[in-house]
This record gives C-alpha cells, sequence and structure tokens, in this order.
C-alpha cells in the first residue's frame, strides 16, 4: 500500500530523519510512536494531525485524556500555536481547535476524561484521529474513536498515538510482538514493521502479510462477497537521541532525565517496558551513611508529620504510625536525617506528641493535608493547637511513589546520611520494602520533610511532575 499522501507545510520544520520521519511516512492504519522521554512524539503528532488540511472537509481530532493537559507548556496546544498558523490555520478564541477557512480544515484538541465521554463523538466522523499518552486511556475509549475514524474528504483514514513505557495494560499487550522475550525492550528490528489483524471475537488475530491474514480468515466476507481488508498496524520505537534538536536546544534535558529515580529514569530513558515500583528499587540500606552526629554546617530543619490516629486493638493489630521525620540540610547540600518520632495512639495522643516535638525541635512542622473536605478542618484544627511554631502544609494530591521519588534519587546518588540511633534499622528495614511493605509511613513523612528543605530546587514534587510527569 503506498505511503499517505500529505501536504508539506511551508516554512515548518520538518520531521527529522530517523523514526520520527518513520512516523510521519508508514502506511499502516494505525501507529503507535512510543518509548523514552524528549522523542519528540507530541510535536510529532500535532504535526500529522496538521498535514492534510489543504483538502477540503478535512476534519481531525487529537486528545488527552483530561482537559488540563491539553494546554500550558509543553502541550499539544502550545505546539499547535508554534506549527499551524504557518501552515495556514487559524485558533478559534474560546476553543482550542484550529480551522483552515479555504477549506474548510479542522483539527480540534478534545479530551475524554471519563470512559463514558467517548460516546460525546457517537455518529462523529474523523478522518485523523490521534491519542497522546494512549497508556492513560481506556482501551474502551480507544477501539470506540477507533470506530470513528472515517472520512469523505479523500483522505484514507487513519490513526496515530504516542506513548511512554508501562509494564502493564492493553497498550503494552497490544504492541507485545515488537518486544523481546522478556517483554522488556522493543526489538529494534521490528520497530516500524506493519502487520495486520481482524477482530475475531473479543480477540485481535495477527498475520505478517495482509494475504496471510486473509486466507486465514476466509469467513471475513463483506455483503457483496467480497473480502473485508484487514487493519495494518506497527509501533516504531521513540529515543531521546533521535532527536537531534531537543538535545541541541536543551542539551541538559538528558541529565536531568539521568537525575530521576531508578524505575522512571528505566523508563523514560532507556525505554524499559517492564520495570515497576518494587521493594528495593527506590531504597536500598547501602544508599544511606550512618554518622555519630550531625554535621556542623545545617542551614535548615524541618519535622514532618505522617498522621494517623489509630490504636492497635485485637481486631486490627498492625494499624497505621504516625510519623514524625526531622531531616537537616547542610550548606554543601547533604541531607541529614536528624531523628525519627513514631507512636500509635488517640487523636488527643497524636496532637500532643506532634506538640511537645515542636517545642523541642524548635523548627518548621510539615504536615500533609488531607484531599478530602475533612483535611481543610482537621489543617485548621492543628495550627491551633500548634499555635506559637511554623506550620507549612502540603495538599496530598498525588501518589505516594511519585512523592518519594526525590528523595530516593538523593539517596541513590549517596547524598543522605542518618544520625545514629534506635530508629535506624526500623526506618531503613521500611524504607527498603517501599512500596511493597506493610508501612510507608516514615516514607511519606520523608518525602515531605525532603520536598520542605529542597522546595525552591528542582526537587520540588510538583515542579518534579511538571518537568517529567507528561514529557514525550
Amino acid at each position: 500500500m503506498a505511503a499517505l499522501a500529505a501536504q508539506e507545510p511551508v516554512d515548518v520544520v520538518r520531521p527529522q530523519v530517523g523514526p520520527q520521519e518513520d512516523f510521519h511516512a508508514s502506511p499502516a492504519d494505525i501507529v503507535i510512536y512510543g518509548g523514552g522521554a524528549g522523542g519528540g512524539k507530541s510535536w510529532s503528532l500535532v504535526y500529522e494531525g496538521g498535514r492534510h488540511t489543504d483538502k477540503k472537509g478535512y476534519g481531525a481530532i487529537i486528545f488527552r485524556r483530561t482537559s488540563p493537559e491539553l494546554t500550558g507548556s509543553g502541550s499539544l496546544w502550545e505546539e499547535a500555536l508554534g506549527l499551524y498558523p504557518s501552515m495556514g490555520g487559524v485558533p478559534i478564541r474560546g476553543l482550542t481547535e484550529f480551522r483552515w477557512p479555504e477549506t474548510r480544515g479542522l483539527v480540534r484538541f478534545s479530551h475524554m476524561q471519563l470512559e463514558r465521554d467517548k460516546l460525546d463523538h457517537q455518529g462523529k466522523q474523523y478522518a485523523f484521529v490521534g491519542f497522546d499518552e494512549l497508556t492513560h486511556f481506556v482501551e474502551s475509549q480507544f477501539w470506540y474513536l477507533v470506530s470513528r475514524n472515517r472520512s469523505t474528504c479523500g483522505i484514507r483514514p487513519y490513526v496515530r498515538a504516542t506513548c511512554n513505557p508501562t509494564p502493564d495494560g492493553w497498550v503494552k499487550k497490544l504492541i507485545a510482538w515488537y518486544l523481546d522475550d522478556e517483554g522488556e525492550y522493543v526489538r529494534p528490528e521490528r520497530s516500524g514493521v506493519v502487520r495486520w489483524f481482524y477482530r475475531i471475537g473479543d480477540e485481535l488475530s495477527w498475520g505478517d502479510t495482509r494475504e496471510e491474514l486473509e486466507a486465514k480468515h476466509p469467513e471475513m466476507c463483506a455483503p457483496d462477497g467480497n473480502q473485508i481488508p484487514p487493519t495494518s498496524f506497527t509501533f516504531i520505537e521513540a529515543k531521546l537521541e533521535d532527536n537531534a534538536e531537543l538535545e541541541k536546544k536543551d542539551p541538559g534535558y538528558r541529565s536531568r532525565l539521568l537525575a530521576l529515580p531508578r524505575v522512571d529514569r528505566e523508563r523514560l530513558l532507556k525505554r524499559n517496558w517492564k520495570i515497576r515500583p518494587s521493594a528495593g528499587l527506590y531504597f536500598q540500606r547501602s544508599f544511606f551513611g550512618i554518622v555519630d552526629r550531625a554535621p556542623h554546617d545545617i542551614e535548615a530543619v524541618v519535622r514532618a508529620w505522617d498522621k494517623a490516629a489509630t490504636e492497635a486493638t485485637v481486631q486490627r493489630p498492625d494499624p497505621d504510625w504516625t510519623r514524625g521525620v526531622k531531616m537537616a540540610r547542610t550548606k554543601s547540600g547533604q541531607v541529614v536525617v536528624l531523628h525519627v518520632e513514631g507512636l500509635r495512639g488517640s487523636p488527643k495522643r497524636v496532637e500532643d506528641a506532634i506538640k511537645r516535638c515542636a517545642e523541642q525541635d524548635g523548627c518548621t512542622v510539615a504536615l500533609w493535608q488531607d484531599p478530602a473536605a475533612a483535611g481543610v478542618a482537621d489543617i485548621a484544627h492543628m495550627r491551633t493547637v500548634l499555635i506559637g511554631h511554623t506550620v507549612d502544609v502540603v495538599r496530598a494530591s498525588k501518589d505516594k511513589v511519585t512523592y518519594a521519588g526525590p528523595y530516593s534519587t538523593q539517596a541513590e546518588g549517596g547524598n543522605v546520611v542518618l544520625v545514629r540511633g534506635p530508629w535506624n534499622d526500623e526506618y531503613l528495614d521500611e524504607l527498603e520494602s517501599f512500596p511493597d511493605g506493610a508501612h510507608d509511613d516514615q516514607v511519606d513523612a520523608s518525602s515531605l520533610a525532603f520536598m520542605f528543605l529542597f522546595g525552591s530546587t528542582q526537587f520540588a514534587a510538583d515542579q518534579w511532575l511538571a518537568t517529567y510527569g507528561g514529557k514525550q
């Protein structure tokens, strides 16, 4: 099958030679462009969406899972603002869409936050359907939009998607043939190879050639007796080293990927489809040094708390702990864990312990705020309990693994020491078993303490997410 005919944008940067160019040249009905961060995948998706806007009646739609992901720095919309005006596109005020007045061409940017949002597209047709970060979508959303992929504008309908590696889920199953026997890395010789499939019942039946698959399924016939053509598919691996423009313009980007926690580093830099958070991947005892006394050049101290208010009972003999991790930062940037307080008790006992430590420590108290409505009232109450002390709060809106990442990176780099104490073994046991262990209270408190000590640097948790969480 011939490659898709395409409008060549004028005065617009072309795709780079290599996988990015292969992505745009592929004749397959469905192409997934996936792999490491920085491969230029999002730019490619936006560029592809605008290639056929010279055709009358051309309509395209490109998705992110949630609405906030569509706009902002580095977003699809920002890429479109940089590309489409030079291709004749006009942004529509108040909408995330571009129109081409002469041809009535349209490229819309949309979301499907809820699974049922797919039904908003019932009865519609799009010559081009794109998904950015496909692994964020439910499988039924993808296939339903594939059914909306039809065209009367003269362009053969097609689907394009991008993604980063994930160890589980339907996308990995869809591209399994392109991975090695361990399901870990892409086989280079298979990247870009076009295959064919029919959906038989609830499963996909694959063939290496169209002819092979049609011969395997002679029952796939239209009412007129002609063979229904199967769908062509390929997966193309994206790597940071393929994006020479990014490495030229931002030579420090690779070093920032190298600074990621181990699991994220394996996925986003080394393109590992198998690795998942497990004990020993975030923290190991060997990462931490033990010192007999605190260094003399400490410049900031905080005691961060992960609160629980449950006493051990016969019915629940091993509830969560309330943990308070006292952590310091030295002038050289070293992290020092000075002390860990722990207790199980009633809300009153917990409040008394936090207040007592605040009076003894004389430093800032950091608290997590529950994202539910009750969290606001709890923090207001704790500020009253701790009146006279500096209290800082973080609303816990991300998962524990994400918050632990920056602290894990510093520990792996040998930049964290513990002051020798009877709490050391229990602390290290819990960290080493994270995230699979029975408890993670000391990890949560440590993540919060680290965030406050380095909150003005690249290690602040929310900034960390903004920098790496959705980067293509």
